[in-house]
């Protein structure tokens, strides 16, 4: 297939080029901070500009997504959150890709179904194979303009360099053993090897970057091949729904009895023989959370895999269903209460915090489930994915650090007892933390030895380069060097 390059194409391309080392500055140069917020800025004008003609579609779910984008980017330079520094580098593009897609597409085709994932997976293969196509059509085009003395004689170059290697090896040894000066200036090329091998890296990431912005922005601008599911071209996939409803009934007399006999090890707080406190709370939360994930997947699939089943059958399911995830409610109840037990007796961390607002989001998932159970017209899809989406960001942006500070803090107001090397550990957040400890209560034990290492070793980071800007480690920097120990 000929590629047809039109002016407005090599445009895009140098442009794509121009973000290619946006993003290699960005994300290989320095830890990153702002960095992320400068090229998704950039991204999506280059985007808008190539795209300033197209219809889009989906465009409600696609301000969300979009929003989502930039809230995320944004947190790289608002928080220091270790574990989102991490996850966003692959999330932020999953989420690009996604949305791209999404606006770019056919407005027939539903988002929620799960042929639009290969629908992207279909235009990212794309993608790649048109930039190969367009490397190809480039080779083509130099080797015609270039005649074949030319390639003939850069053959012989070649050539001739091979069977120079070995005699070059052999000379280059001899004259270094006979003279210093002369082996000196020869183990200074290792360095300079070394320094075009950090630009020709550059090149190729740069490069990779730029073809896979060409390729995949032209194929779903030229969009001609959508998939469209045909009408009765997939049969549902169903279970039987006396065998489902014997499953349930059993599934929920074991959560009835277990409940009834273990109530009060549920709720009273009381420690049972032969556990300790840490054992009680913590063996209790983890078996409960993973019951209750079991029993929400176990709702999904009877949920999606019983559309068939109607009448009384239908309802006596529907009403085994609520029984289930009412019992996964109870569970969940006491897994907040487990982990509540926990945090009083031993502190605050991120996990614990993050656990938390997990379950309430759970709670959320349990509840819309059950309103799922008696009207089918809603869309679990449509709701797990948006309000899984508001959950991340949700977390993203609330600063969970600050939180687990605070909380530590309010505890050492109480008890007198904090955890200095877990905050030290955690990120700037809890560095700002122990500053502010230290200001109101410097005889807290190996706290003052603590701040004069944060000291030296941020006094040691480098705060030059542009990428790294975040406001917490500005604020560390600053407070630190102000801190007098």
């Amino acid at each position: 297939m000929e590629l047809k390059m039109k002016k407005i194409d090599w445009i895009f391309l140098l442009f794509c080029l121009l973000t290619g080392i946006v993003a290699e500055e960005s994300f290989f140069r320095n830890q990153i901070g702002i960095s992320y917020f400068v090229f998704i800025a950039i991204f999506y004008i280059l985007f808008f500009w190539r795209f300033r003609s197209f219809s889009f579609s989906h465009q409600r779910l696609g301000y969300l997504v979009l929003i989502a984008i930039w809230l995320l980017a944004a947190s790289y330079y608002l928080y220091d959150t270790t574990v989102f520094y991490g996850l966003n580098i692959l999330v932020i593009p999953v989420l690009v890709i996604f949305h791209l897609a999404l606006i770019t597409s056919p407005k027939k085709i539903e988002w929620s179904n799960l042929l639009f994932f290969y629908y992207i997976w279909n235009h990212l293969v794309g993608g790649i194979r048109y930039s190969v196509q367009f490397i190809n059509h480039i080779s083509k085009l130099f080797i015609r303009s270039n005649n074949e003395k030319h390639l003939d004689v850069w053959k012989k170059i070649l050539i001739g360099i091979l069977i120079s290697v070995p005699f070059l090896f052999i000379i280059l040894n001899l004259l270094i053993e006979a003279d210093t000066q002369f082996e000196r200036l020869i183990s200074t090329l290792p360095h300079l090897i070394s320094f075009r091998a950090e630009y020709f890296i550059r090149l190729v990431i740069i490069l990779i970057y730029t073809f896979g912005f060409f390729g995949f922005m032209q194929v779903l601008l030229q969009n001609k091949n959508p998939i469209v599911p045909k009408k009765g071209s997939i049969k549902p996939i169903g279970m039987d729904g006396i065998i489902t409803l014997t499953v349930l009934l059993l599934i929920n007399l074991v959560y009835i009895l277990f409940i009834a006999v273990q109530f009060k090890y549920f709720f009273s707080g009381t420690l049972e023989d032969g556990f300790t406190y840490a054992e009680y709370a913590r063996r209790g939360f983890f078996e409960l959370l993973f019951v209750t994930l079991i029993n929400l997947s176990i709702s999904i699939a009877v949920i999606t895999l019983t559309k068939t089943v109607y009448g009384p059958l239908k309802k006596a399911i529907c009403l085994a269903m609520t029984v289930l995830i009412l019992s996964s409610g109870v569970l969940l109840v006491s897994a907040i209460m487990r982990i509540s037990m926990y945090e009083d007796a031993y502190g605050f961390t991120f996990s614990r915090v993050l656990a938390h607002s997990f379950m309430i989001f759970l709670m959320v998932i349990l509840a819309y489930t059950l309103v799922k159970i008696w009207l089918e017209r809603v869309s679990l899809f449509h709701f797990y994915f948006i309000a899984s989406l508001i959950y991340y960001v949700g977390i993203n942006t609330t600063n969970l650090d600050k939180i687990v500070v605070d909380k530590n803090m309010a505890r050492f107001e109480t008890t007198g007892k904090i955890d200095i090397h877990y905050l030290n550990s955690m990120s700037a957040t809890g560095i700002l933390g122990l500053m502010e400890l230290y200001e109101k209560n410097p005889d807290v034990p190996g706290l003052k030895d603590r701040l004069k290492k944060s000291k030296a070793e941020r006094g040691s980071m480098n705060r030059n380069s542009w990428q790294s800007h975040n406001l917490e480690r500005d604020k560390v920097f600053e407070k630190l060097e102000k801190l007098d120990i």
